[in-house]
């Protein structure tokens, strides 16, 4: 008997009153289950999870209600591309497992520098760039992120002209090539790029719509010491991803602290990114990889999403 018949018998054999209340229960049913799977636009980077597998941390974000995942290195592995779950032969099963799981990758992060000055580190940061932009394109991810510093810098430093150009040139080349692909070369504001003035200089010059900014809102506030409403007047359009982190101390002796611990002003930057009508995730990029000594992620990955979720309703944001 089919389902329509079924239903057909229990209307006919049932009063206006107790159809009604079938109604009734039929519309929770099916609003819970859309409820399910809201989620606000919380993500993680792996950077704060070096042992897990890519299994574990699709089964973790699910879990904790995160919506999406940055990839940034996979059980010790920096290439991603060459991640056996991303292999062409496995990647488009691992991309309905991130599906099936109600998730997101929000950024394939890379390793590559468009600083470099020597011809070949810059044709193999260039070529990385490509090889991640294909992984995105792969796994449905909107974004690759790159860095403008040079790996040679010990030292932030004021970025010169020589430099800027340098970085302009390849985000516009990159660019050429992640439009093909439907993706887009976001700049993180970072070493010797966090203050507006420059990523705004940089951005003009590489001309592209295919180019943006990950807003690393800790490193803007902390070494070009901008308030966050002044960071997102003046580049707001550009921003398409945040990095979102919280901090005690000063100098040598300032280090990374659970959400809401300690000086950052996340709560402002929340509310700056909310009143431009930011659309993209807020990650925490806990970086576990480069300081083993902070807090394991099961512990700081769902203060994030606790905490996270809390600004995110004040300001606000709804799930989607």
């Amino acid at each position: 008997m089919s389902l329509q018949t079924r239903l057909g018998k229990v209307i006919v054999n049932t009063t206006r009153r107790e159809f009604v209340q079938w109604l009734g229960l039929l519309a929770a049913w099916s609003s819970f289950g859309q409820e399910k799977q809201q989620r606000l636009p919380i993500a993680f980077s792996t950077l704060g999870c070096p042992a897990w597998n890519f299994a574990k941390i699709l089964d973790f974000a699910d879990t904790h209600g995160f919506a999406a995942v940055e990839l940034r290195g996979l059980e010790g592995n920096l290439d991603l591309p060459t991640y056996p779950a991303f292999s062409p032969g496995r990647v488009a099963q691992t991309r309905r497992d991130i599906s099936s799981h109600g998730l997101q990758i929000a950024s394939v992060s890379t390793s590559s520098s468009m600083g470099e000055a020597d011809s070949q580190k810059r044709k193999q940061a260039l070529d990385d760039a490509r090889r991640s932009i294909d992984l995105a394109a792969a796994l449905g991810a909107p974004y690759i992120r790159v860095f403008g510093n040079s790996s040679d810098a010990e030292n932030p430093v004021v970025p010169n002209e020589d430099l800027k150009a340098r970085v302009a040139n390849g985000l516009h080349e990159l660019g050429e090539y992640a439009g093909t692909a439907k993706v887009m070369v976001l700049l993180e504001s970072h070493d010797d790029f966090t203050s507006s003035a420059v990523l705004q200089d940089v951005f003009r010059r590489a001309e592209s719509p295919h180019v943006g900014l990950l807003w690393d809102a800790y490193h803007t506030y902390d070494s070009s010491h901008e308030q966050p409403e002044e960071t997102v007047k003046k580049l707001g359009p550009q921003i398409h991803h945040t990095h979102l982190k919280d901090a005690i101390g000063n100098g040598k002796d300032r280090h990374y602290v659970l959400t809401g611990q300690g000086d950052v002003p996340i709560v402002r930057q929340v509310r700056a990114l909310h009143s431009i009508g930011y659309k993209g995730f807020y990650c925490f990029e806990w970086e576990k990889v480069w300081h083993p000594d902070l807090q394991d992620p099961e512990i700081a990955f769902p203060d994030y999403a606790r905490v996270m979720s809390g600004y995110l309703r004040q300001a606000g944001t709804k799930t989607s």
